[in-house]
């Protein structure tokens, strides 16, 4: 039987409630499989696993449970192992970084944070900036449109100055934002999206990182900011003791 894992804590770790349920339907009954100063919140997987609602909030009500207690290293939705050997096995070979971590992410949250351009705003932003752009949107105005040559002039000059647009406005974020958090780790690039980088920050200057964030929505309002959290710092354990499932990507 494989085993599910949702965190990782240390081994003198409060139990958890009695007949705690994980993932699955019907739900699998959430263990504590231990292993010298470390220990792992684990179940049996269910085959088939899937990221449904059902189960994402199953594995996020485990840690919420596991971290009221105490520190706790969360793995992402759909990290599973070939059995308990094999938890135990990592648990044992990687203890001092586990252990590691544990110190470094106690009291810690992660908040994810992505931003992308309103389109309107943006535009309006870099036709204002730059004489170039203008010059030519108005000589093509007066030519009444202008003809293919300079409407693909305009087009290609747009589309550079957007581009670097979106590179500045990451930057100027990451930059804002990562003197308030304890680390920082960007994320895959996604479509849509100019910026995906989570930030760990402390759990008690939570609202000054909060503060700096509304700072750039107030100082950029070409820019469109989602905040995500606070979240267990999933961003900041890796590597885990077990690999995702392969279904384990579409839930992020």
């Amino acid at each position: 039987m494989s085993t599910y894992v949702y965190g990782i804590s240390a081994a003198s770790h409060p139990s958890l409630p009695e007949g705690m349920g994980g993932v699955g339907a019907p739900a699998r009954p959430v263990r504590i499989l231990k292993e010298g100063d470390l220990a792992a919140l684990v179940s049996d997987a269910p085959d088939g696993l899937r990221p449904k609602r059902r189960d994402l909030l199953a594995h996020q009500n485990v840690l919420s449970e596991a971290g009221a207690s105490g520190s706790v290293l969360p793995m992402r939705f759909g990290s599973v192992a070939q059995d308990d050997a094999a938890v135990a096995g990592v648990l044992a070979e990687r203890a001092e970084h586990y252990q590691e971590r544990l110190k470094t992410l106690a009291g810690k949250v992660e908040y994810n944070v992505k931003a992308s351009h309103d389109e309107e705003a943006v535009l309006h932003r870099v036709m204002s900036e730059n004489s170039e752009i203008r010059a030519l949107t108005e000589a093509n105005r007066q030519a009444g449109g202008g003809d293919y040559e300079q409407r693909l002039r305009l087009g290609e000059l747009v589309v550079t100055a957007l581009q670097q647009q979106e590179g500045a406005d990451a930057a100027e974020l990451r930059q804002t934002l990562e003197p308030v958090a304890e680390a920082v780790s960007v994320g895959p690039e996604s479509t849509g999206w100019l910026a995906n980088v989570s930030f760990l920050v402390d759990r008690d200057e939570a609202a000054g990182f909060l503060t700096a964030v509304e700072q750039v929505r107030e100082s950029h309002p070409h820019l469109e900011v989602r905040v995500n959290g606070p979240l267990p710092p999933y961003s900041f354990v890796e590597p885990g003791p077990a690999e995702p499932a392969a279904t384990a990507a579409e839930a992020e």
